[in-house]
């Protein structure tokens, strides 16, 4: 009964449950100014290589545990690795940004380690909640992806080849309404009671908590200009054209990746980079849901 007074409308499909509950934290990221920062193309690489570092540990850990579930009934009809995975592109990513020993250079704030230990948790514990991790990640990346990529690859001046990008690439999904269509209709077929719905529903919002935690804690980073402890020398403005053309006419890839684990955008200041950091949150929050 006390399930029925919380969601009197129980009886809706999963998706739409799930839509409705992140409802809030979904509006309050769409109108925050940081996400038109973003937009607008403001945001620097040391933002995005931390970002990037961070979506890096929590995939690894969502993967191992979907992995764990695979064949559990409380999850095998979302189980899509060839479709969605990300933590190969993310690998790629964080290669061509940091170079090839980027295992040992990228960090790993508590609030992110909070976040894998969640998800493994989940995993071993809860596989039932899985899918409200599942759901908010990918179907959030999947559908804002296509338009955060064209919005870094502008503001990074990142190459047209789609080096630094490969999380937002879905080599897999040919057509992306179309399989969250079918992504949608598998998670409704997942079978739960009531309870179990309400407590999916409740762990999709711990999902969001626990990303604007994230991105808090990598706000911290920015602000003291470090990375991985070390502290991040500010740079000039990203000379951006002259990398590029290095790229297509010069040395190649590893003197570009060189350059680009050295260069920052002009915009160093501690209030200005705070603000950056979270604006990347915001977007894939509010541009991801909003076509979910």
């Amino acid at each position: 009964t006390s399930v029925l007074l919380l969601f009197p409308s129980m009886s809706k499909d999963l998706s739409e449950l799930m839509k409705e509950a992140t409802k809030e934290v979904h509006e309050q990221a769409e109108n925050t100014p940081f996400m038109k920062n973003f937009q607008k193309g403001q945001v620097s690489l040391h933002e995005f290589k931390l970002v990037t570092a961070s979506l890096y540990f929590i995939y690894s850990a969502l993967e191992e545990e979907i992995e764990r579930n695979k064949n559990n009934p409380v999850y095998a009809p979302v189980y899509f690795p060839a479709e969605l995975h990300r933590k190969a592109a993310l690998e790629k990513d964080l290669e061509y940004f940091y170079g090839s020993n980027w295992r040992k250079e990228i960090p790993c704030p508590e609030a992110t380690q909070k976040y894998v230990e969640r998800l493994h948790n989940v995993g071993k514990n809860h596989p039932e909640l899985l899918v409200a991790h599942a759901y908010t990640r990918y179907l959030g990346d999947l559908s804002g992806g296509q338009v955060l990529k064209k919005i870094a690859q502008k503001a990074l001046q990142l190459p047209s080849t789609g080096e630094g990008l490969a999380f937002f690439t879905f080599d897999g999904v040919s057509n992306a309404t179309k399989f969250k269509q079918l992504y949608r209709s598998r998670m409704n077929a997942l079978e739960m009671d009531l309870a179990t719905k309400k407590r999916v529903l409740e762990e999709a919002k711990k999902a969001f908590l626990l990303n604007i935690q994230v991105f808090e804690a990598l706000q911290e980073l920015v602000s003291k200009g470090q990375e991985n402890g070390h502290p991040v020398q500010p740079k000039a403005e990203l000379r951006t054209r002259n990398i590029n053309k290095s790229y297509e006419h010069g040395p190649g890839k590893e003197s570009e990746r060189t350059n680009r684990r050295h260069t920052d955008t002009i915009l160093t200041t501690p209030l200005v980079r705070w603000i950056l950091a979270l604006s990347f949150l915001a977007t894939t929050v509010a541009v991801g849901l909003f076509a979910m």
